[in-house]
This record gives C-alpha cells, sequence and structure tokens, in this order.
C-alpha cells in the first residue's frame, strides 16, 4: 500500500516512512491511493475474529489491509500489546451501552487518559517505539493540543525510548483536569509548552515547523496530532466494532443498558433468523471541531462499511457544522473562536477536514491545494456551495451536521442523568443532543462516540447536575500536583529554539 498527499505532491511513501514524517512535503496530509474494500465475505470474517478474539485482533486485521512494511507477526503482536483489559479498563475495549430507542454510548474513553485519543495513541507510541528501534534512529513528536490529544499523547509516549515529545496548548483554555493530566507528568521526555493564543495557534505552529523541512530534517520532527494518518487509521478500528454490536444487539428496554448477544439460532433484531446483519446499515454521530475523529468514519464508509449517516455534532465554534449545511469553509480568527464547556472541539480551523475534501473533489490534488493554501491564506475561507459535487457531501458521503450550546449541554447532560442514571461529559452531551435530531424514524441504529469521562470537566457536570462527576482514584488531587510547564507567545521562532535547547 502505498499513500499520496492531498495537494499533489507526486512522490508514493510506504506507511512507515509517512508513521514517522507526519505532514507531506508540500504540506498536505497523507492518504492511501486507494481504500481496501469490505465485501460481505470480509465483513463476516471480521465478526468472528472481533467476537473469537477480540478487539486487538479486529485492529490486526484491518491495519493490515493499510500496512505492508511490518511483518504480519509484529504488527499482530503491537496491536496485542496495545489492546488490553489493563490499558483500557474492560476486555470489550469499546462497549457499546444502550440509551434509548435506537440510540447508543459507543465508550472510548476507558483507557488512560479517559478521553477517545488513548484509542489510537496507545498504539500509536508502541508504532514510533518499535520502527524507531528498527531503524536506529529518535523522533521529536511536536504536537498540537486542545485538551485531549495532549495528555493521551504525552501518557502514551512517556519513558518510550528514542522519542521527546513537545506538546504545545492554548494557555489557560483547557480545563484544570486537562492542564493538571499534562503539566503534572515529570518524565524528562516530556515537553508542555503553553501558547498564549488558541488551538488553531498552536496547530499553525505545528504546520510551519514541520513545513521548515530543513528544520524537520535536522531535528527528525514527527507528529501525532490527527494529520498522521497512523493515528486516524487506528480510529478506523472502532466504527468496525461499534457497527458489529450495534447490529447483532437487540434493543433493551429503555434504560437497562447494553443486552448480551442473542442465543446462537435466535432471530436476528432485524427480524428473521435467516437474516443477514451485514445488510443493516448505522449511523454514527460524532462530536468533533477538527473533524479527524469523523474522518476516520468516513474512511471506515468508504471502505464498504454499511454507515448510513455521519453526523458531525460542533459547539459553539461551527466551522465544519456551517461548511455542511452552507457549502461555507470559513475560518474564524482568535477573536472569533469561542471559549466553550466542550473545550476540546473549541477549534476555528478544521485542519483534518482538508482529507475529505480531497476525496469530495475527486482526489484533484491542485484543486485541494488551491483551496487549502492560495484560498485559506488570502480570504480565509472558501466557498463550494456552488459546487456540484457540495451536493455529494451528504447524498454520496452521507455527511449531516448540528450544532449545540452551553444550554443544550446541561439540559441533555440533566436529561440522560436523570432518565438513564448515566453521566456523560460535555463534548459527549454535544453528540447526543445533535443524535437525537438526525436519527430518523428509528429503523437504523445511532451510535454515539463518547470521547470522554466527565471527570475530565467536572465544573459544568456540577452546573448540570448539582455534584461533582466520579474521579477514579488514580487521578485523586491530580489538580494540586507540581506542574512543569513553559508558557511562551505564539511565536514559531521561539518553538523552534525551544525545540533546539531540549535537542543538544
Amino acid at each position: 500500500m502505498l499513500y499520496l498527499s492531498t495537494r499533489g505532491h507526486p512522490d508514493r511513501k510506504h506507511f512507515c516512512d509517512i508513521l514517522l514524517e507526519g505532514l507531506a512535503p508540500d504540506g498536505g496530509l497523507y492518504l492511501p491511493e486507494h481504500y481496501p474494500q469490505i465485501d460481505d465475505a470480509k465483513l463476516t470474517q471480521l465478526r468472528k475474529a472481533y467476537h473469537e478474539q477480540g478487539y486487538a485482533e479486529l485492529a490486526f486485521q484491518i491495519l493490515s489491509l493499510y500496512i505492508d512494511d511490518i511483518p504480519a507477526a509484529d504488527l499482530k503482536a503491537l496491536c496485542a500489546k496495545t489492546y488490553t483489559a489493563e490499558v483500557f479498563g474492560t476486555g470489550e475495549i469499546v462497549p457499546l451501552r444502550h440509551l434509548e430507542n435506537s440510540l447508543w454510548l459507543e465508550a472510548l474513553s476507558n483507557g488512560p487518559t479517559l478521553a477517545f485519543k488513548d484509542m489510537a495513541m496507545q498504539l500509536l507510541g508502541n508504532l514510533f517505539e518499535y520502527e524507531l528501534k528498527r531503524r536506529g534512529e529518535q523522533l521529536n513528536i511536536l504536537g498540537a493540543t486542545s485538551g485531549d490529544t495532549g495528555s493521551a499523547a504525552e501518557y502514551a509516549m512517556r519513558g518510550k525510548k528514542g522519542i521527546r515529545v513537545f506538546m504545545t496548548s492554548p494557555h489557560g483554555r483547557m480545563s484544570p483536569f486537562q492542564q493538571a493530566q499534562m503539566f503534572s507528568l515529570q518524565d524528562e521526555n516530556i515537553h508542555n509548552i503553553a501558547i498564549e493564543g488558541v488551538f488553531d495557534d498552536c496547530q499553525d505552529i505545528v504546520k510551519a515547523v514541520s513545513n521548515d523541512l530543513e528544520f524537520k530534517r535536522k531535528y527528525k520532527i514527527g507528529t501525532v496530532n490527527s494529520i498522521n494518518w497512523a493515528r486516524l487509521l487506528a480510529q478506523v478500528v472502532y466504527y468496525f466494532a461499534g457497527y458489529i454490536q450495534a447490529t447483532e444487539h437487540p434493543a433493551p428496554t429503555l434504560g437497562t443498558g447494553v443486552s448480551s448477544l442473542p442465543p446462537e439460532g435466535a432471530d436476528s433484531p432485524r427480524g428473521g433468523p435467516s437474516a443477514n446483519p451485514n445488510d443493516q446499515k448505522v449511523s454514527f454521530t460524532v462530536p468533533s471541531g477538527n473533524f479527524g475523529n469523523i474522518c476516520a468514519g468516513h474512511v471506515a464508509r468508504m471502505m464498504g462499511l454499511p454507515i448510513d449517516k455521519l453526523v458531525v455534532a460542533t459547539n459553539e465554534n461551527d466551522v465544519l457544522d456551517e461548511f455542511f449545511r452552507t457549502g461555507v469553509y470559513r475560518v474564524r480568527g482568535s477573536a472569533d473562536t469561542h471559549e466553550t464547556s466542550s473545550p476540546s472541539m473549541d477549534i476555528s480551523k478544521a485542519s483534518n477536514f482538508e482529507r475529505f475534501v480531497f476525496d469530495l473533489l475527486g482526489r484533484n490534488g491542485q484543486r485541494t491545494k488551491a483551496l487549502f493554501s492560495a484560498a485559506l491564506q488570502t480570504y480565509g475561507r472558501f466557498d463550494l456551495s456552488a459546487e456540484p459535487l457540495f451536493a455529494d457531501a451528504a447524498g454520496k458521503y452521507g455527511f449531516e451536521s448540528g450544532k449545540s450550546t452551553h444550554a443544550d449541554r446541561l439540559a441533555t447532560i440533566r436529561d440522560t442523568y436523570s432518565r438513564f442514571g448515566v453521566t456523560i461529559d460535555t463534548h459527549t452531551a454535544d453528540g447526543v443532543k445533535v443524535a437525537r435530531e438526525h436519527r430518523g424514524d428509528g429503523s437504523v441504529p445511532m451510535i454515539v462516540l463518547e470521547t470522554a469521562l466527565p471527570i475530565k470537566f467536572a465544573e459544568t457536570i456540577q452546573e448540570a447536575l448539582g455534584h461533582a462527576p466520579e474521579r477514579p482514584d488514580r487521578f485523586a488531587g491530580i489538580e494540586a500536583l507540581p506542574k512543569r510547564v513553559q508558557v511562551m507567545p505564539a511565536d514559531v521562532e521561539l518553538v523552534k529554539a525551544y525545540i533546539e535547547r531540549h535537542c543538544q
């Protein structure tokens, strides 16, 4: 399998090369030359693997379709090392929880940092360590986070041989718990840089450094943000796991939680004993600001997974919702980026969105480059509303969108708790609110990706419910621990100088 740039660079590269590289030389994002196709027989095989051997085997089989430069036995061992009950708190890894009618929650937040980013980052850390050892090289990871990416990356990379992490974040804009998770780490290979600005200032710094090819090569700069294809690929797996579970679980009585699978030979949840569960479509609603998490769903759908709708749920920073409603992609400045109670989605420039636009435009690299380089730099926006292909976003690719506000968030958290005894975090609340607006007649299961545990946003949970959310014992008193963080202006050269000093 070879990979190409969304901006038309002629080079084609193998998986392990782009794993360490991040951005393409022309500033584009990597995608496979083609999406491997999953037919009925293959989907049945994946079901069998998931049920008989678990999530790690499912991950291995899906990743194997995209990775041909790591020996199969090694890749299988890396997946088995990553996806364990010890790391993710449950052997199911990503269990489904029934909420109401056709609505389900897929738990992606049982990992070390209590957020969905762990699902990919734990694998990425093991892949990095494996490949660097194989090459005898080192890697300096430069990342940007609005909350969860940073902690997930740092917990996955801490203590890894040959790896340093330089993680930028918007100063004062993450929740106290999120800041404490990152800044309390004292590992020598972990460096936190708090940027005086918003998340997009951090992301711009990462891209600027990555585009300085001389600096990038000299200091072996890599990325863990969703601009890294390997991270996105790891996220594709949980769409398959969610689909498999949703098409085999009959919907239980309201509020009773996940039911067990029907006994062998029993009628399927869709009707008769001969019904093929692979014929059932499933929809997903994904809280997202940078598009990476739902882009993984797009990849799964392009592979042939029977996904009906992919619903993007945004907060007050509704860049993506505006595009899918109007065809206008409009970048917000710092002053127009709202500070919200779902802060990990406080993003005004959805850089990962480039991958979908590349597909939407028939994989035309030159057109994609003109939009994401020239048009955004000149005008801060582009408009595809008059583009005939824009209709394909919904019609061909299944995308819909919606928006949630602070008041919506509070109401959804209260409703979910009072009716079902389930406490959800602020981002998942955005997802549930929007999912209810888009699930249709209920014949198609709707899965909301549960992106974090509520403790990460305790202040808002307290506001909504009048009491604090449950806190895992291992994070008791984390906010009071000593902090290790460097605050600096949003200046590319200052960040580069900081990297230079710590790579001596």
